[in-house]
């Protein structure tokens, strides 16, 4: 199993607070969202991971160099040399050779998460695995559920309709690795760069494919977007993850 770390976005909406500092080098309590993905993966026992890269790329590079030095071999860096017109699914899409038909955790560069929330995430059998909150979160994208599967995804489902906030990290399978990386050259080729690679993942449920999910069961995690989801992140839930690692 290998691990995709999208990170190639400019952050635009949380610039106020980071400047021209990469969103996923935002120090969060003592270390950087990016140090709580690749330690989180790490201990999941994933240790061949690609992070794509754009936006101010060589920050992350020196970073990653640095804090990760006894483990740099096996981390890769993956040039989006479109970031600035692209979104995330054309990040996805440049790593696909990367990936080489193995299996792949994909994460969104600003999400932080308690690692049991990973490791829940890897004991799947689906072929496509989405991980899930019950609860309801603001601006994040939404999930329709039903018989165990997903049934749609998407950022403009109802509070009435949704059945859990997808929290930017979905797990493949190698066994679905074509069929999926066929449904983005499709939709790349049609010209949709601009689109959240998870409408390739609607293609695959529209083609009858039963995308599953797991759940974060009440472990914390965060989003950060913009400065209320990091100030909501310092209050809320980095204190739970300081307090887990230390039990």
């Amino acid at each position: 199993m290998k691990a995709v770390i999208l990170a190639a976005g400019q952050g635009t909406r949380i610039r106020a607070v980071h400047g021209k500092r990469p969103k996923c080098l935002i120090e969060v309590d003592d270390k950087t969202i990016l140090d709580h993905q690749i330690e989180g993966l790490l201990g999941a026992g994933i240790d061949e991971i690609a992070i794509v890269v754009g936006y101010e790329k060589q920050q992350i590079i020196r970073y990653v160099q640095k804090r990760f030095r006894r483990r740099t071999r096996k981390i890769e860096f993956i040039d989006n040399p479109v970031f600035a017109i692209t979104n995330n699914i054309y990040s996805l899409w440049v790593a696909r050779e990367w990936v080489d038909g193995d299996g792949f955790v994909c994460l969104n560069a600003d999400v932080i998460f308690d690692p049991e929330i990973l490791s829940s995430a890897l004991r799947t059998d689906s072929l496509v695995s989405m991980i899930v909150d019950r609860e309801w979160r603001d601006e994040t994208m939404k999930v329709i559920i039903a018989e165990d599967r997903v049934l749609q995804m998407g950022k403009k489902i109802s509070r009435l309709e949704f059945s859990g906030t997808y929290i930017g990290i979905t797990v493949f399978d190698q066994r679905v690795n074509a069929r999926f990386f066929t449904e983005m050259h499709n939709l790349i080729a049609a010209g949709r760069v601009n689109e959240f690679f998870n409408v390739a993942v609607q293609e695959l449920v529209n083609g009858g494919l039963r995308v599953g999910f797991t759940t974060t069961a009440g472990a914390p995690w965060a989003e950060i977007d913009d400065p209320l989801d990091l100030s909501f992140a310092q209050q809320n839930i980095f204190p739970q993850l300081t307090l887990a690692a230390t039990v």
